[in-house]
């Protein structure tokens, strides 16, 4: 009887040839597995990408999370673009422009194939109607201050005018725009990505509804209409977003994907298995847990990209006892920032003290209040609270996530531990807790802030007493006069000099606790190209693109 032979496999050949045959039976028809959607897009050019919670508009006058400005960014485009590599401003609606001797008066020049996906052309009167809208008081818009650097705009904004021909926006003919603003900003350009200065299509939310209202439902499937290189064609809540190439935008020819599937996927447990199982080319994070196991086995889809984010707690000023700068003070003091950037997080992240993340142009954080028990716990008892008896739990609120879950119970056993504080980590998904956040009922939330251009202002507006992002109940007249000095400051050196006090008196009040500057930790397939590491996470889609 013949015996059968085994061809006997060195273990360090096993090591190359079982994925190389894996590979290469994924890739045979009726064979063993079936083709994963990374394989298909990746031949198709069809990009998967998690962006962890879901959205609840498309409106980009609306994007209140990153995850809608993403979706946005693919639907729409302002009058700039951003350069892949470094974000710098690029053409983008507008094919050139002009800029005063005194840098307050910018003329846009609007290329003349630029067109919704409808076909119409997109004009300098769209962008007025536009910035308009979101400027009317009864939409309500949490980025319209942001437009506050036009002149009249604020007054507009606020209602304190209702001629908007005093807002220095306007359209000199179909093709070009003319906008004036209250003070020099070297960082206007970059700001005009943001989704607050999109334009949006009024003829198509106004025969949808009220244009200036909440609740227009223009942003449904088959419904929408943008000007950006995709167009939307599938939106299923909770579960995905698709978004095609659009024929109309005036650059077709360089947007090479066909088409991009966004997840709106809640556990990042979740998201890493679904890139482990083929299914992802791009996750949103990676559970904090997972960093290390990534970085000695698969190093390959182990990203860890600068970032030009901050995390920190917003503490309710409006609420007893952190109405109580010394209480706010003790708990600043009582977070070790150290343990939980070398004991936790593991992905080359930064202990921090101030809000503004260090590396801007220019500009250098002040040392706001350090880690100091022994303070914290003195501070506390001359609040009338010695060893934390007498006050009673508090909550502390963040959006469900399994990374804000390992932080909230670090926070929470530090603030125990040396403070005797009992406190209570409230769980709620994100769309719960952005509406509890505007509401106010909060006692302390978990916070991040991802800067909006590069300057240290995208990060220090967001405490002036009037922004729509401050959410603390926190206001100081003094910090609004230094920040207002310093905007219409033209020396660099002086400007940047007066925005470091603005900032020392508002750790020093400690509305908010620093925790550490992010990095973006994430992973992604070696397949998708032009993926670049950017500051502000930016990645235009039309420049991205995917090989077998």
């Amino acid at each position: 009887m013949m015996r059968r032979r085994f061809l006997r496999i060195p273990h360090a050949a096993r090591a190359w040839l079982l994925p190389a045959l894996c590979a290469t039976i994924a890739f045979l028809p009726g064979c063993f597995r079936r083709e994963t959607a990374v394989q298909s897009g990746n031949r198709e050019q069809i990009l998967h990408r998690g962006i962890g919670s879901d959205v609840g508009d498309l409106d980009p006058q609306l994007a209140t999370n990153i995850a809608e400005g993403d979706i946005d960014s693919a639907l729409f485009e302002g009058l700039v673009a951003e350069d892949p590599a470094d974000l710098h401003p690029v053409p983008g609606v507008a094919e050139s422009w002009e800029i005063s001797s005194d840098q307050l008066t910018y003329t846009f020049h609007l290329r003349a194939n630029a067109r919704w996906s409808d076909g119409t052309p997109v004009t300098a009167r769209d962008f007025v109607a536009s910035w308009r809208r979101i400027l009317t008081p009864s939409l309500g818009a949490g980025t319209a201050d942001l437009l506050h650097l036009i002149q009249g705009a604020e007054a507009f904004h606020k209602g304190l005018t209702h001629d908007f021909s005093q807002v220095g926006v306007t359209a000199v003919d179909a093709r070009t725009l003319r906008v004036m603003l209250e003070h020099p900003a070297p960082y206007f350009l970059s700001l005009l990505s943001n989704p607050a200065w999109l334009p949006v299509p009024l003829s198509v939310i106004t025969a949808n509804g009220a244009p200036a209202e909440r609740g227009n439902p223009w942003t449904r499937a088959g419904t929408l209409v943008g000007n950006g290189p995709f167009i939307l064609k599938t939106w299923e809540q909770n579960q995905r977003i698709i978004v095609e190439k659009s024929p109309t935008y005036w650059d077709a020819a360089q947007v090479r994907l066909k088409a991009i599937y966004f997840y709106p996927i809640d556990s990042i447990d979740t998201e890493e298995r679904a890139f482990r199982s083929g299914q992802l080319h791009v996750t949103y994070v990676l559970p904090f847990g997972k960093v290390e196991s990534y970085r000695r086995e698969a190093p390959q889809f182990l990203r860890a990209d600068p970032y030009l984010n901050s995390y920190f707690l917003r503490l309710n000023t409006r609420r007893p006892p952190f109405d109580d700068e010394r209480v706010r003070r003790a708990l600043a003091q009582a977070v070790d920032r150290d343990a939980l950037v070398g004991k936790i997080l593991h992905g080359g992240q930064q202990a921090a003290t101030a809000i503004t993340p260090p590396g801007l142009p220019g500009y250098t954080p002040p040392a706001g209040l350090p880690t100091d028990f022994t303070a914290a716990r003195r501070l506390l008892t001359e609040a009338g609270f010695p060893g934390g008896r007498g006050l009673p739990a508090i909550e502390l609120l963040y959006n469900h996530s399994e990374n804000h879950r390992v932080l909230a119970e670090a926070v929470q056993e530090m603030w125990r531990r040396e403070l005797g504080l009992e406190v209570r980590l409230v769980n709620q998904e994100f769309k719960v807790v952005l509406n509890e956040r505007r509401a106010g009922h909060y006692q302390i939330l978990l916070s991040d802030w991802v800067g909006d251009y590069l300057d240290a202002s995208t990060f220090l507006d967001l405490w002036r007493s009037d922004s729509g992002n401050n959410y603390t109940g926190w206001a100081s007249p003094e910090y609004d006069a230094r920040l207002f000095a310093a905007a219409r400051t033209i020396d660099s050196v002086d400007r940047a000099r007066q925005l470091a006090k603005a900032e020392a008196l508002m750790l020093a009040a400690a509305p908010v606790v620093p925790l550490y500057y992010n990095t973006h930790v994430f992973l992604c397939q070696p397949s998708v190209k032009g993926w670049l590491p950017t500051l502000l996470d930016h990645h235009p889609y039309k420049h991205v693109w995917l090989e077998e």
